[in-house]
C-alpha cells in the first residue's frame, strides 16, 4: 500500500513500514494545499496536527484510511471522510502519561512562578521575596474535567502530591475508571459549575464536541474562586478566550495553556494571541504528547494498525457508524481496544 506520513514520525518506524512491503512517503513539510496534491494515489494517510480538510479529502482518489497519530480527531473532516468511505482512526491512550505530565508541570510552574524566576535569573536579577510567595498545592482541591485516559493519569499525579481530586459524576463512565477513581479517593460533584465553585485548580481533559465547546465560559468562570488556576492541554475551543482573559484581569485567575486557536499550521512560525501573551498565562507550544516515550508508543501502534488493516481489520475507527460507502472492500472494523476511558 502507498502510505503518506505528513507529520513528524520516528525514522525506525518508517523503516519498519517499508520493510513490511509498503511504499512509504515521509513529507512532514506539507501544508494543507500541498497535501491535496501529495495524496493522489495514497491509500493510508498518517497525520498528527496537519489539518485534513474537506478539500484535501475530496482530492484523495485512492484514500482508504486516515490515521491520527494521537487521540483527538477534530483536525480531520470526519463528515467528508465518511461520505467518501474513508475510515478515520486514532491512537487512543498511548500519549496519556505525557499529556498528564505536562499539565501537572504547568500547575507546579504556575504555583511557584518558575518561568518568570528563570527569566529574571538569566537576566541577572535576584528577587527571593517575589518568588517566595507560592501557595503550595498540598491539600488543595483539584477539579478534573474529563476523567478519561489523560484525566485519570493527571488525577493519579495530583493525588500523589497530596491534593484532593474532584470530578463530575457520569453514570455512563467505564467501570474500570470508576474502580480506579475509587482507589484514588476521587470525590464527585454534580456539574462543572460546582467543580468551579469548590476547587482551587481546574484541569481540562475533554474531547471537543458541540457539548464541550466553550464549556469554560463566562458563566462557569463567574463561579470560580479568585486566584483559581486553569489548565488546558486538550483543545483550545473548550475555553471562551475573552471570558478567561476577563476573569484573569478581574479576579486574578491564572492559566497554563498548551493549545491556542491561532497556532501556525506548521511546527514553526509566528503567533498572535492575546491569551499567549497575557501575564497570567504560562503557555507551551502544543507539546503535550511530544515526549520520546509517547511518540514511540504512538508510532508502534500506528505500525500495528497498518498491519491489521492490511490483514483485513480496521483498529480504533471513530467514524464506523457514519460511513455511507466503503472503500475498504472486505476490511472489518474492530471495536475500540485497550485503555481506560
Amino acid at each position: 500500500m502507498r502510505i503518506l506520513v505528513a507529520d513528524t514520525f520516528p525514522e525506525d518506524s518508517l523503516t519498519e513500514l517499508s520493510e513490511l512491503g509498503h511504499e512509504c512517503h515521509y513529507r512532514p513539510d506539507l501544508g494543507s494545499e500541498q497535501l491535496r496534491e501529495a495524496l493522489l494515489g495514497t491509500e493510508i494517510l498518517v497525520v498528527r496536527s496537519t489539518p485534513v480538510t474537506a478539500a484535501v479529502l475530496e482530492n484523495a482518489d485512492a484514500l482508504r484510511m486516515v490515521i491520527r497519530a494521537g487521540s483527538g480527531t477534530n483536525t480531520i473532516d470526519r463528515t467528508t471522510a465518511s461520505g467518501i468511505g474513508v475510515h478515520v482512526c486514532n491512537v487512543p491512550g498511548r500519549n496519556a502519561v505525557a499529556v498528564a505530565e505536562l499539565a501537572f508541570g504547568l500547575l507546579l510552574a504556575l504555583d511557584r512562578g518558575i518561568p518568570d524566576g528563570v527569566a529574571d535569573l538569566r537576566a541577572g536579577h535576584w528577587n527571593k521575596q517575589r518568588y517566595s510567595r507560592a501557595r503550595g498545592i498540598h491539600g488543595r482541591r483539584v477539579g478534573v474535567l474529563g476523567l478519561g485516559r489523560i484525566g485519570l493519569r493527571f488525577a493519579e499525579r495530583a493525588v500523589a502530591f497530596g491534593t484532593h481530586v474532584h470530578a463530575v459524576e457520569n453514570p455512563e463512565r467505564d467501570p474500570r475508571t470508576k474502580d480506579r477513581a475509587a482507589e484514588l479517593g476521587i470525590e464527585f460533584v454534580s456539574d462543572p459549575h460546582e467543580l468551579a465553585r469548590t476547587c482551587d485548580v481546574l484541569s481540562l481533559h475533554l474531547p471537543l464536541t458541540e457539548t464541550t465547546r466553550h464549556i469554560v465560559d463566562r458563566e462557569l468562570l463567574a463561579q470560580a474562586r479568585p486566584g483559581t488556576i486553569l489548565l488546558n492541554t486538550s483543545r483550545s475551543e473548550l475555553i471562551d478566550e475573552s471570558a478567561l482573559i476577563e476573569a484573569m484581569d478581574t479576579k486574578g485567575m491564572r492559566a497554563g495553556i498548551d493549545v491556542f486557536p491561532e497556532e501556525p499550521e506548521s511546527g514553526r512560525g509566528t503567533i498572535e494571541s492575546r491569551l499567549a501573551t497575557h501575564p497570567n498565562v504560562y503557555g507551551t507550544h502544543h507539546i503535550g504528547a511530544s515526549t520520546e516515550q509517547a511518540q514511540r508508543a504512538v508510532a508502534d501502534e500506528v505500525v500495528r494498525m497498518v498491519e491489521s488493516f492490511d490483514a483485513g481489520t480496521v483498529l480504533h475507527c471513530v467514524n464506523e457508524d457514519s460511513l455511507s460507502v466503503d472503500r475498504t472492500g472486505s476490511v472489518a472494523v474492530s471495536a475500540h481496544s485497550g485503555g481506560v476511558s
